[in-house]
């Protein structure tokens, strides 16, 4: 086994958290430089949030002088360093996301991950929309082409709300408290500037394994 197949990575998200989007949009030239592909794990942020006695920022920032304009500025130098161009604030974050969490696990069930992904996030952070309003949530992800009668019929499943649910324990369980958070085998981080420590850990660990494995004798 390659010492990138043997590093285990995840990226626990939830659409709600717009550091996350910006997170997925950086994975993919951390997965390209180390070999190392993360498996992408849907939890519910208010589920998190409820289990752990954290909040969103639209919450735990009001009445703080200067820690908002802060947290801008950051967000920023992160667009800036990363070079993108596609992020929008949305208007009426925060989004309930519980419909979108469950279509998330409904489409990896259906194989529709990836393209589920790519429309919820484009009309999320893009083309900001108020996505737990079902009708524009159906509205759009049917632009986006997604076969939403599918997904939402799906996302009843029993199985699938208890998917969601165990997921988010097992998050929490590990030690998250929000989203993003990253785990590079047992070693968490959290927020999306922790990106560099992530690809670090990686190739630290893909080092390590490289050094545990024992040469061929040769004859």
């Amino acid at each position: 086994m390659s010492s990138a197949r043997a590093v285990q990575a995840q990226f626990l998200f939830d659409f709600g958290s717009p550091n996350a989007y910006l997170s997925g949009l950086v994975i993919p030239d951390i997965e390209k430089r180390t070999g190392v592909k993360f498996d992408y794990v849907p939890v519910l942020l208010g589920g998190i949030f409820k289990l752990t006695g954290n909040s969103s920022p639209a919450d735990y920032l009001k009445g703080i002088r200067n820690k908002r304009e802060f947290m801008e500025a950051e967000t920023a130098r992160f667009l800036r360093r990363h070079g993108i161009t596609s992020f929008r604030p949305n208007p009426f974050f925060p989004v309930n996301t519980l419909q979108l969490m469950r279509g998330a696990v409904a489409a990896q069930a259906e194989g529709l991950f990836e393209p589920y992904c790519r429309a919820v996030y484009r009309h999320m952070w893009e083309e900001p929309k108020k996505m737990d309003d079902p009708a524009v949530m159906r509205s759009a992800l049917a632009s986006s082409g997604i076969d939403v009668d599918l997904i939402a019929a799906r996302s009843q499943d029993a199985a699938v709300k208890n998917r969601l649910m165990e997921l988010t324990q097992d998050a929490v369980n590990s030690g998250a408290f929000g989203s993003p958070t990253f785990f590079v085998g047992s070693e968490m981080f959290f927020g999306k500037d922790q990106l560099r420590d992530v690809e670090e850990e990686i190739l630290a660990q893909q080092a390590k394994a490289r050094s545990r494995v024992v040469p061929a004798s040769v004859s």
